[in-house]
């Protein structure tokens, strides 16, 4: 017997199973019931199966990949994952051939910020018009889950309640809310402005501890302090008191803190406070030591590097090439030195901030910096999820974790902007993104 795709709940199971047994004599009954319901339960959810079939696997940046291989998802979980002959694909589920692509676990970007002109105000954007944001920005880069580390928390949560309720098609994104900042910096002060957005400036360290019981109350998954603001002609240091105050209130609720830098005296305060991320190098203060890496290592921070930041904000001055080059090198050089360290490297770009959604330039400037394709996998797998407490359900191809997968065109093995050449991205089991029918946001 084959059942044809129809869901089968356990109401409609006990209805057969009652059916079945109604006319055996008492004796039987129960026997027979149990009978049923184990044939019954025995048989997957088909409408739900999806199959990637004849694929080249990368289970995870350690594993060797899986040539040939398929992925069997069921309901949003992996079922089965292994050389296609071992892999037994129900005849009534859809099928994806990924004969010539490469597939990996969903990417996380680290560092993004829901705080485009385009998501600012979600509750003016329809739920298609919402997708196609995240799309542009997200989802065609093959994120699944990112860390927004700036943003209105309010507006965030909306965002994430329509992917929850699936009216939007989108990552999981874990929000950190509005920033912790003395002064507001001055390359973001216009624009707030200009969106009728108020992120308010600290007065006091028991205000800022109060707000981060609030923020935290309210759903942020994190905090983000801004050890450094810049304003014109100067860069702002928050005290040391402050930081401590607000990263103990943090970790005092279970939750990891993000610190903006803009100098090495702002990875000070972090190292001080005992905060858990840094999101940037800092260029334009003098070359991390092997020394000053060790000791961001052994304070167990992790580092966005988010490199093609500054190049971005080149664009904003008349910088030359040769100081722009030079600024690029050094932070390449930051990284190296933290990755030599040991260092536990998450993938963040600043896009929100920026509008540079192509991720490619990226993962080259991460393999000058040393970054071999498997570690920049790690940082875009295993590394965050194993960070955030999410290592049992996300981060790796297996049996049973999240089916949030990206399927690539190219091979990272052999060029490391492949990870940026989308074919799918697939969240908890459902195409998010497909390259052949793409949104115009």
């Amino acid at each position: 017997m084959r059942l044809r795709g129809e869901l089968i709940s356990l109401s409609d199971r006990l209805f057969y199973a009652q059916r079945m047994v109604s006319s055996l004599g008492l004796r039987v009954k129960a026997l027979a019931a149990l009978l049923v319901l184990a044939f019954f339960g025995g048989f997957p959810c088909r409408a739900s199966d999806l199959a990637l079939v004849d694929a080249k696997i990368y289970p995870s940046p350690t594993d060797p990949p899986i040539e040939h291989g398929s992925i069997l998802i069921h309901e949003g979980r992996i079922l089965a994952v292994g050389p296609r002959a071992d892999v037994k694909v129900p005849r009534d589920a859809k099928i994806i051939d990924c004969t010539g692509l490469v597939v990996t676990a969903g990417f996380w970007n680290s560092h993004v910020h829901i705080l485009t002109p385009g998501l600012i105000h979600a509750d003016k954007l329809s739920p298609d018009e919402t997708t196609a944001q995240l799309q542009a920005m997200l989802t065609q880069w093959g994120f699944t889950t990112v860390f927004d580390i700036a943003s209105v928390l309010n507006n965030t949560n909306l965002i994430r309640h329509r992917i929850a309720t699936g009216e939007t098609k989108g990552p999981r994104i874990l929000t950190v809310g509005e920033p912790f900042w003395i002064k507001t910096p001055i390359y973001v002060k216009s624009f707030l402005e200009t969106n009728h957005v108020n992120i308010p400036e600290i007065q006091s360290t028991l205000e800022a501890e109060e707000r981060v019981k609030q923020q935290v109350h309210d759903g942020a998954d994190g905090i983000k302090i801004f050890a450094n603001s810049i304003e014109p002609n100067v860069i702002l240091t928050m005290p040391a008191d402050m930081a401590r105050g607000i990263v103990a209130e943090a970790h005092a609720l279970g939750k990891p803190v993000f610190a903006h830098v803009s100098n090495n005296k702002g990875i000070e305060i972090a190292l001080e406070s005992g905060v858990d991320i840094l999101a940037h190098t800092t260029p334009i203060d003098e070359p991390w030591s092997a020394a000053f890496a060790q000791r961001l290592v052994g304070a167990h921070m992790a580092l966005t590097p988010t490199l093609t930041l500054w190049e971005y904000e080149s664009r904003k001055g008349s910088i030359s090439a040769a100081d722009l080059e030079q600024v690029m090198n050094r932070a390449a050089e930051q990284l190296n030195a933290f990755l030599r360290a040991g260092g536990d490297v998450l993938f963040g770009t600043d896009v929100g901030y920026t509008d540079v959604f192509d991720t490619s330039e990226e993962f080259k400037w991460m393999s000058r910096g040393g970054m071999s394709y498997q570690q920049i996998l790690a940082s875009l797998t295993t590394n965050p999820a194993r960070r955030f407490g999410l290592s049992a359900r996300s981060g790796r191809i297996a049996n049973g974790f999240d089916a949030d997968l990206v399927v690539l065109r190219a091979d990272p093995s052999r060029d490391v902007t492949a990870f940026s050449q989308l074919r799918y991205t697939i969240r908890n089991g459902i195409v998010i993104y497909n390259s052949g029918s793409r949104l115009e946001p």
